[in-house]
């Protein structure tokens, strides 16, 4: 509505800092010749810290919190030097970083950070906001004050394109990076390896988990784990290790809590035996055929966003498709992420563990393998147009020699990482409460999950899980790439 000389004057000294605070790329391991550098790691006075937190929290909120009442600041849009800046603060400042981590402030960071995160996750343009945002976390990801405060219920006071839920902002974390995931454009498949690095990081310290955020991450595991993904690329399985080592982590250390989570292992436990029995034969696993198109048209589970909230700018054209949106049949992976699962979905739990292996054998004989983006198809091999759920155009391979920028998955490619799956935790908690669950349901007729959450809820594994294994951090090392 008008001019403001003084915005462009401290967007342009954000920029200016920013340019005096890098090192460049030639830098070497020493000590660093940049005196802005030099000067910026000696600031340590608790009320310098605390002055530079208040007016970047302040800032970065604003254009999330501006109005058109009365009193209201106006709108401002630089948010991305803001992030820059703290992020440069929290790598060459220790103390500062600590300061930030000591106390529950650090949230009033955390909360801009994913909205912009999920904004801007359909905007190529944004691809430089998205890698600093990710960055950030995995920074603080790596102190353990940073996980334990992420256990602080979240209040909604911003609006974002994700489910409502009730929670905390570990909830908040979770639902963010699946919707990242699910919805993202491809260039931002770089980022997967960070963003799971991050819940590992933080899962051994997460108290308790909402309904919702569990039915997300078990959704990421049944994408992750499908063999198409897995053989689609020589390192996609590695997030399966990163999704298995944080349930891991929940189960030994903080099961007590997490019923919601463990209630949703059970009802999805077939997702773990099929993993644990993925064939190793190439044709079995991902070239057999699909009958006919599935869709949702008549599910009532859809996700309903917070109100006040906008859906993320959809790319433009010609740029590249999202990645999980590919997988066969997506809108299938999981029942839905309602706290009341249908009557159908609590009768399952009454079957038997027979039935549930026969889903598992039976569940492959519906894959279809989509065309990994990049790869390179041999003309002279057969192609066979067919269509997904989506209703999208799909080619499918006449047999199982597909090429993904020169690579071929092989037999023995899949048993060496198949036998090092960290499934032993996860099957043994399925071994011991499948049974018990199913014979309660059975003897008391139940029709309601809220028995079935209050005893696991009472329930405990001490002495019959596997000896927890020690808690590890991967902390973010500096490097030429960032």
């Amino acid at each position: 509505l008008w001019a403001d000389s003084k915005e462009n004057l401290v967007e342009l000294a954000l920029q200016v800092l920013i340019v005096t605070l890098d090192e460049g790329a030639n830098q070497s391991d020493g000590p660093s010749d940049n005196l802005f550098l030099n000067y910026l790691s000696r600031i340590h006075r608790e009320e310098d810290f605390e002055f530079m937190l208040s007016g970047i929290t302040r800032l970065l909120m604003n254009p999330l919190v501006q109005t058109y009442l009365p009193g209201s600041q106006r709108k401002v849009n630089f948010h991305q030097e803001l992030l820059i800046l703290f992020w440069k603060l929290c790598e060459h400042n220790r103390k500062f970083m600590f300061h930030v981590l000591k106390s529950s402030n650090v949230l009033e960071v955390i909360v801009p950070i994913l909205h912009y995160l999920i904004d801007s996750r359909a905007d190529h343009s944004k691809v430089g906001l998205m890698h600093i945002g990710v960055f950030i976390l995995l920074l603080l990801s790596g102190e353990r004050n940073f996980g334990v405060r992420l256990n602080k219920p979240y209040t909604a006071t911003v609006p974002m394109d994700i489910p409502v839920f009730s929670g905390s902002h570990a909830d908040l974390l979770i639902i963010v990076f699946h919707k990242i995931i699910t919805t993202g454009h491809q260039r931002l498949q770089p980022l997967f390896d960070c963003l799971l690095t991050i819940l590992c990081n933080i899962s051994p310290y997460l108290k308790s988990m909402s309904m919702t955020a569990a039915c997300k991450l078990i959704h990421l595991v049944e994408a992750f784990s499908t063999p198409w993904f897995l053989m689609s690329n020589q390192t996609n399985h590695n997030l399966v290790f990163f999704l298995l080592e944080m349930l891991n982590n929940i189960i030994q250390y903080q099961f007590d809590g997490n019923y919601n989570l463990v209630y949703t292992m059970i009802r999805k436990r077939t997702v773990f035996h099929q993993l644990a029995n993925l064939p190793t034969d190439i044709n079995k696993a991902v070239n057999k055929k699909i009958k006919k198109p599935l869709s949702r048209q008549n599910s009532n589970n859809a996700d309903q966003s917070m109100e006040g909230s906008y859906p993320a700018k959809t790319a433009e054209p010609g740029t590249l498709e999202t990645s999980l949106i590919k997988l066969p049949r997506i809108e299938r992976l999981t029942e839905g992420v309602s706290a009341h699962p249908s009557q159908k979905q609590l009768d399952r739990l009454t079957q038997a563990m027979d039935s549930s292996s026969m889903e598992s054998r039976n569940s492959f004989s519906s894959e279809v393998f989509p065309v990994q983006p990049g790869a390179e198809l041999n003309q002279s091999e057969e192609k066979e147009e067919t269509r997904d759920a989506f209703g999208k155009s799909r080619v499918k391979r006449s047999d199982s020699n597909y090429t993904a920028e020169g690579w071929r998955p092989t037999p023995e490619w899949i048993r060496s990482w198949k036998n090092q799956l960290p499934l032993q935790t996860v099957m043994r908690m399925l071994q011991v409460l499948v049974p018990q669950v199913e014979k309660m349901c059975i003897d008391k007729g139940l029709t309601d999950e809220s028995e079935i959450l209050r005893f696991l809820q009472n329930g405990t594994l001490v002495g019959l899980l596997p000896v927890p294994h020690p808690i590890l951090i991967r902390r973010y090392q500096a490097n030429p790439g960032t």
